[in-house]
């Protein structure tokens, strides 16, 4: 048997892996007594968060913390799903009063828990976020929709849209796996997609690069040519008389390595082709619209 100070050593590199919070099950699987386990909850260096699910050392987690407790109270194979899984996608604000998880299992519902039971969770409809198991976003707008009001659901789909995780042939697939579901979520879901085709602002592939769109066009700036291929790559907005190329980052869309190593190359390619590359943010483009037109006046632009 080990030292106390092993225990805790282990306990607590359990915990930076999965948001400060673990289960009865991997402090046994990592060689904990049950005695060991029911001595540090009786001290409060385990809180109970869900039976057994503890937080370690406090209670003040994360989004990312509760989510995974949650998951983790509902055994294995549970994924976070429904208003909390948009919640982690950034579809919708996060709400923890009750958390939503879907599972084949036999866990029940708390007042914590929300559990959705299904038959099966296809593959295709499970993913993994900041070390959530959590449906895909094709797959949590089809659970969204039997949920939540219209509106919501627009907005839902619109900002999948912005972050660019919004695909149109995966929607279908989910909604063809869950077709024997009964209520009003397929319906829902499908007129609010035809609606939001026929209401969108333009032809182009994202929110971000519409609103940039109507910010230059506002402000008297020429218009810019929109997704134009540059040098092989596909560009959000490019002014090719003055050599300006424009990126918009949405955090969903750039945040993993491969993104940031495909931003890197498509940068040093165009400043060596000559253009000048300047890359803008969703918080910079809707909540400090002045400084993004002065800076493309800076690079040359004008009215």
């Amino acid at each position: 048997m080990g030292t106390q100070k092993d225990t805790d050593r282990v306990i607590a590199a359990l915990a930076a892996r999965q948001w400060g919070v673990v289960s009865r099950g991997q402090l046994l699987d990592a060689g904990l007594s049950r005695k060991q386990i029911a001595d540090r909850v009786r001290a409060g260096r385990l809180l109970t968060l869900h039976p057994g699910v503890y937080a370690v050392g406090h209670a003040r987690l994360r989004s990312e913390g509760h989510w995974l407790a949650a998951v983790l109270a509902a055994g294995p194979g549970a994924v976070l799903s429904h208003r909390d899984a948009a919640g982690l996608h950034g579809l919708r604000p996060a709400n923890h009063a009750r958390i939503d998880v879907a599972t084949t299992g036999r866990a029940r519902s708390s007042a914590k828990l929300q559990l959705h039971r299904t038959r099966v969770l296809d593959a295709d409809d499970v993913t993994t976020v900041s070390g959530i198991p959590v449906t895909t976003v094709a797959r949590t707008l089809v659970d969204l929709a039997g949920q939540v009001p219209r509106d919501h659901l627009a907005k839902a789909i619109k900002e999948a849209e912005r972050q660019r995780t919004f695909d149109l042939n995966q929607v279908q697939a989910a909604m063809a796996r869950t077709r024997g579901r009964t209520g009003r979520g397929h319906r829902a879901l499908s007129a609010a997609i035809e609606e939001h085709a026929t209401l969108g602002l333009s032809a182009t592939d994202s929110i971000l690069e519409d609103a940039v769109h109507r910010l230059v066009h506002d402000n008297g700036l020429p218009s810019p040519e929109i997704n134009a291929y540059v040098e092989g790559f596909k560009i959000d907005a490019t002014w090719p008389a003055q050599r300006i190329a424009v990126e918009l980052d949405g955090w969903a869309h750039h945040h993993t390595r491969d993104a940031f190593e495909r931003d890197r190359e498509r940068d040093a390619t165009l400043t060596a082709a000559g253009w000048r590359v300047v890359r803008f943010t969703h918080r910079q483009v809707i909540h400090r619209p002045d400084a993004v037109v002065e800076t493309l006046r800076r690079l040359g632009l004008a009215p």
